[in-house]
C-alpha cells in the first residue's frame, strides 16, 4: 500500500523548521494541522498547504478557514500566536 505524500517520511517537515516559520500576513506563529498537510495561522484564519514537505507560505496558495472550522481548530488547544 502506497503512502500519501503527507505521511511519506522524506516529505515530513522538521519540527525545528516549523518553530521558525511565521504567517506572512500577521507574522504570528503557525500551527501544524492535525493531518500534517497544512500550516494554520489562527490570527489570519488562513491555512497554508505543505506540498511534498515544503510549506507554501504565499497568500496566493493559502485558503481561508471558515468560522466553524476555526472553532474546531482552536477548541483542540492549538492556538499559537
Amino acid at each position: 500500500m502506497a503512502r500519501s505524500p503527507s505521511t511519506e517520511p522524506r516529505y515530513l517537515v522538521d519540527p525545528r523548521v516549523l518553530e521558525m516559520l511565521v504567517c506572512p500576513l500577521t507574522k504570528t506563529r503557525l500551527t501544524l494541522s492535525a493531518d500534517k498537510t497544512e500550516l494554520v495561522s489562527v490570527a489570519a484564519h488562513l491555512a497554508f498547504p505543505i506540498k511534498l514537505g515544503v510549506p507554501m507560505l504565499s497568500l496566493d496558495e493559502a485558503r481561508e478557514i471558515d468560522p466553524d472550522e476555526m472553532k474546531a481548530f482552536t477548541a483542540r488547544g492549538e492556538h499559537h500566536d
